[in-house]
Formats: structure tokens, C-alpha cells, sequence
């Protein structure tokens, strides 16, 4: 089963700038069971040694404790029956939501979603998420307000109450992506116009588009429905308005986002917001920002190169686990899906951590087991609120 999935291995880095270094991933193949498998390669290249030695470590110690973590994941939390001033829960896929009359308390689990629906527990997924957002929320204040009152714990937001948009927006940079509403699927299936973007012909998968897309979506039951903005507003899901200056707000976001990315040796390839209007009617943008859950990252400095060889880009997100699940099962329609492959939740867990230490440049905490997680987020929590109500 190890042989199924990648792992991340640093190589020589081609420096983006005089200060930035960035170890590589190299694809190759292996055989097993008589059937050739990808897989990244084992083999580290002659990248520099001090740095090739501090990579190997933190990533031994980092998997370690993902590896003793695999039981321990927080995938349910009931803080309501926990924290008396907590009114009632909304469990979303991935953030369980509780009322306190005044304001939001998010709590970010280890839950990880695709295909519209909870695949695997994933160990410190759920702080990775939370703290990753907290670290772009702060640096895109000049660009737009957030809903953020503060983060009493590793997991939890607590946020203003906001009456959310009843759309998403999601930013393109590059023509990819394996689920139904990808952009490379719709292409590939001949659509030429998607969500009011008129698309030419002759594009290939991971080919970078010409200029950023908007493609809005839509919350159905249990799935995102491309939407095009005059639908948007004759439908009366947002004024004309609050459309256009929400639209404004997302490229702006996502524009800052590759820039950063790209000084941190990523690209940023896709991602997508959502807003809400608070009280006094100012926009907020809420939930997540520009994490491994929400955004699409692949290693800038190998692009080029695998792009023109008809190569995959080395990614650093959860799209290979939707290609695990997508090769052994149909992860819309079955109602029983397989177990993830500890050694995948393992490597995926390790990405998420890898993500957050090269965007952030500072090293992700590994929290200690000394008081169960649902414990702590307690605690923290009603901390908190006594101090705000």
C-alpha cells in the first residue's frame, strides 16, 4: 500500500530570489505486484547538506507524531453539551459551528472533505487549517475586513455573526482539477463558456490561463452548482452591489495570494471565499483563507518543466487523496467508501504541515496529548466567552 502514494523528498532547489530555497518533488516509478505505480523518488539530490539534513529531521519527527496522532484526531466535537453558553451546533464537513448569541465559535476538526462529503480524520489537520487561515486573514486586512474576534485555541475562531452569501467564490489561475466542477472537467467535457467565462479552444489540463477566473458556485444539498453572476442576481442571491464589490474583494485575494505564494516557492492555483454582511452591512470575508483544504498549491520551480513534458505538477494539497479515492471507488454515488491508507493520511498529514511552515515561515506546534483535545478546546473556550459576554 506504501507504494500507492507520494512522498515528499527534497532535491536541488532553483532559488526564486537571493534568499529563497525550496526542496523539490521528483515523480518516478517502481514496480510492484508486477504493475507500475507513481510514486515520488526516494533519491535526495545533491541539495545543500545543512539544509537537505534539516528537512529529513523535521519531517522524521513531524510524521512521527502524525503516526502516533492516527487514533487521536478530533473528528466530532459537541462543545454545546460541554460549554453551557453555547446555544446549538451546525456540523459542517469540516468545521463544527456553535451559536453564543453574539458571536460564532468555529472549531476546525481533523474531518477532510471532498467530493462533497468526509473521507478520513486527518491528525493536526485541524489546527494546520485553522492557523493557516489565521496567518492570511492577518496579512489581507488592506485588502478586506474578516470576521476574526479572536483564536483562544489552536482549533477554534470565535467570529462575528455575519448573514453569509449563499455563494462561493472560486478563483482560477491555472485550467485543472478532478472533480466534477473542475475547470479542467467542464473543459474537457466541451464546455466553452463556464460560470460567464468564455474559454478558447485548444487549452490542456494545467495549462496557466491568461488571466484570473471568477467561478461562482452555489450550495445545493450536497454539492457546489456552477453559477454565472447575472444568474447570481436574478436569482436574488446577492444585489448588484454587493456582487460586484465581493467579486473585486476574491481576485484581489487571490492575486495577493499567488504573490506571497510565489515569494514562498508555491503557486497558487485555485481557491475559493465566501463573505458575509455583518450587522452594519460591512462585507466580511469569512471561513477559510487560502489553506490546503480550501486552495489548490503546486512547487513553482518544477512547473514549467513538467508542464511542457505532459507532466502532473508536484502538488502540495489534497488532490492525490481525491485521485486515491476516485481510482477505488466512485466517491459521489457509493454510500460506503474505503478506508484511507494509514500511510496516505500519514503523508497528507505532513503536506498539510509542510504547507503551513513554507507559506508562514515559522514551525508549526505539535500540541501536546497532556489534556484531550475536546477537554482543552473547552476550557479555551469558555475562557473566552467569559471575558467577550
Amino acid at each position: 500500500m506504501a507504494n500507492l502514494i507520494p512522498s515528499l523528498n527534497p532535491a536541488t532547489a532553483k532559488p526564486l530570489n537571493k534568499t529563497s530555497l525550496l526542496p523539490s518533488f521528483f515523480t518516478t516509478t517502481i514496480k510492484t505486484n508486477k504493475k507500475k505505480t507513481n510514486c515520488l523518488s526516494t533519491t535526495i539530490s545533491s541539495m545543500n547538506v545543512s539544509n537537505q539534513n534539516l528537512f529529513n529531521n523535521r519531517r522524521q519527527d513531524v510524521v512521527e507524531a502524525i503516526q502516533n496522532s492516527l487514533s487521536n484526531c478530533l473528528s466530532e466535537t459537541n462543545l454545546h453539551q460541554t460549554v453551557p453558553i453555547l446555544k446549538s451546533k451546525i456540523r459542517g464537513k469540516v468545521r463544527d459551528i456553535y451559536d453564543s448569541g453574539d458571536y460564532l465559535v468555529m472549531v476546525t476538526t481533523d474531518r477532510q472533505s471532498a467530493f462533497d462529503r468526509v473521507l478520513a480524520s486527518i491528525p493536526f489537520k485541524g489546527q494546520v487549517l485553522n492557523e493557516t487561515s489565521l496567518w492570511w486573514f492577518d496579512k489581507t486586512r488592506h485588502i478586506t475586513p474578516n470576521a476574526v474576534v479572536s483564536s483562544p485555541d489552536k482549533n477554534v475562531t470565535i467570529a462575528k455573526k455575519c448573514s453569509v452569501f449563499p455563494v462561493e467564490f472560486v478563483v482560477r489561475g491555472f485550467v485543472t482539477g478532478s472533480t466534477d466542477t473542475s475547470l479542467w472537467t467542464v473543459y474537457k467535457n466541451g464546455a466553452r463558456n463556464y460560470c460567464g467565462n468564455a474559454l478558447p479552444e485548444g487549452m490542456v489540463k494545467n495549462e496557466k490561463l491568461s488571466a484570473n477566473l471568477l467561478t461562482p458556485t452555489t450550495k445545493a444539498v450536497d454539492h457546489d452548482v456552477p453559477v454565472t453572476p447575472d444568474e447570481i442576481i436574478e436569482r436574488g442571491l446577492m444585489t448588484p452591489d454587493d456582487y460586484d464589490e465581493v467579486r473585486s474583494k476574491a481576485l484581489s485575494l487571490f492575486e495577493f495570494g499567488q504573490h506571497v505564494a510565489l515569494e514562498h516557492g508555491l503557486l497558487l492555483v485555485d481557491t475559493k471565499y465566501e463573505f458575509g454582511k455583518g450587522a452594519d452591512g460591512t462585507i466580511y470575508l469569512i471561513d477559510e483563507i487560502h489553506t490546503p483544504d480550501s486552495s489548490r498549491y503546486w512547487i513553482a520551480n518544477s512547473y514549467e518543466e513538467r508542464f511542457r513534458n505532459g507532466l502532473e505538477p508536484e502538488n502540495v494539497d489534497k488532490e492525490f487523496l481525491r485521485l486515491w479515492f476516485k481510482d477505488h471507488c466512485n466517491p459521489y454515488e457509493d454510500k460506503v467508501l474505503p478506508d484511507a491508507p494509514k500511510e496516505l493520511v500519514s503523508e497528507l498529514a505532513w503536506r498539510y504541515i509542510f504547507l503551513y511552515e513554507t507559506i508562514t515561515k515559522s514551525k508549526f506546534e505539535i500540541p501536546t496529548m497532556e489534556v484531550p483535545i475536546h477537554d482543552r478546546i473547552t476550557q479555551n473556550v469558555s475562557m473566552a466567552l467569559s471575558s467577550l459576554l
